[in-house]
């Protein structure tokens, strides 16, 4: 190849790795070769020269039924396109509980097969981080931990804005009793949403209304939404913080007789496809994961390269889908 394009191997090896380094007709002309004999990098001879596997650990939640949420599918899917425009590949990790997952994590950084991790499912007391930290792994979070490490890289969606347009959107057609269906306490971004409610509620003068804990399937959220509405002062709507609690609304409102969008009004999270689907279909907030997954990559991308970012930790805006449910 650097004898066809009348250049060195070095000036060859530039144009693939440093193309800034090289003069921008050499540049051309060293790309048009490159193109013209169909030549492509090995992946696996680079990265045993330069110790680099472009490679990118991901950890896949156990799989669930009885639920409506795909948040980790579409965050997948993102993340996958993000990190291959950064020409880095995915490696997927499976594991039921964390302390599996610490041991995957394990694995493949004692035989060097990825070159930085990305965490999702963040929740008060996650040992991760710290356990990657200490180790000098390179990482980014889809979350926030509670942790105060230096240098620590996170992308997150204001959960708490969200739900505070729901109330918004809720209160502007006339409702003032508003509840709260929410994960476990242990749940970090369903505490920030609830948060989100709250302080809605204070900015338009209202009472706390009711809320309630479910695990996140439809099921538990339907046993808990009808605690909601059989409670003495049952809520005109119900701020839910996942489409599939949003979805436990809805079974429970049938099993009590009441037409949701009309007797009863409901707002999810994640605008989940189903949310569009059901009937009525579902007025849902909206996190921008492409947006997300091209950050986490933009941060981990700057901390491989030995650059620090500006901004180390971002906090992206959602939005809220109205539909028929509200």
């Amino acid at each position: 190849m650097a004898r066809v394009a009348q250049v060195s191997r070095q000036t060859v090896s530039n144009a693939l790795n440093a193309p800034e380094r090289v003069r921008e007709d050499t540049l051309k002309r060293v790309l048009a070769v490159i193109d013209e004999l169909g030549y492509r990098p090995n992946r696996m001879a680079r990265s045993l020269r330069t110790h680099h596997t472009r490679q990118i650990g991901y950890r896949l939640d156990p799989d669930r039924s009885d639920t409506a949420s795909v948040l980790q599918d579409r965050f997948l899917h993102a993340l996958t396109s993000a990190a291959e425009a950064d020409g880095y590949l995915l490696l997927l990790l499976s594991a039921s509980h964390t302390s599996d997952e610490l041991s995957r994590y394990n694995n493949v950084l004692r035989t060097n097969s990825v070159d930085a991790f990305v965490l999702s499912g963040i929740d008060p007391g996650d040992p991760r981080p710290g356990w990657l930290a200490e180790r000098g792994a390179p990482f980014a979070c889809f979350g926030t931990p509670d942790d105060t490490l230096p240098d620590l890289l996170t992308v997150d969606v204001d959960g708490a804005r969200g739900t505070e347009m729901a109330v918004d959107h809720l209160v502007a057609r006339g409702h003032r009793h508003i509840a709260f269906l929410g994960w476990p306490r242990t749940s970090g971004p369903s505490e920030a949403r609830r948060h989100g409610w709250q302080r809605a509620l204070h900015k338009h003068g209202l009472a706390p209304a009711s809320f309630a804990r479910a695990l996140d399937t439809i099921s538990d959220s339907t046993r808990a939404a009808l605690a909601l509405l059989d409670h003495t002062s049952r809520p005109t709507a119900v701020v839910a913080a996942s489409d599939t609690l949003a979805m436990g609304c809805y079974a429970a409102a049938r099993q009590r007789g009441l037409e949701i969008g009309r007797d009863l009004a409901v707002t999810g999270f994640d605008d989940s496809p189903i949310t569009a689907i059901v009937t009525p279909s579902l007025t849902s907030v909206r996190q921008p994961l492409d947006e997300v997954a091209q950050t986490i990559m933009r941060l981990l991308v700057s901390r491989l390269e030995g650059r620090m970012p500006d901004s180390p930790r971002v906090v992206l805006e959602p939005s809220l889908v109205p539909r028929d449910s509200t």
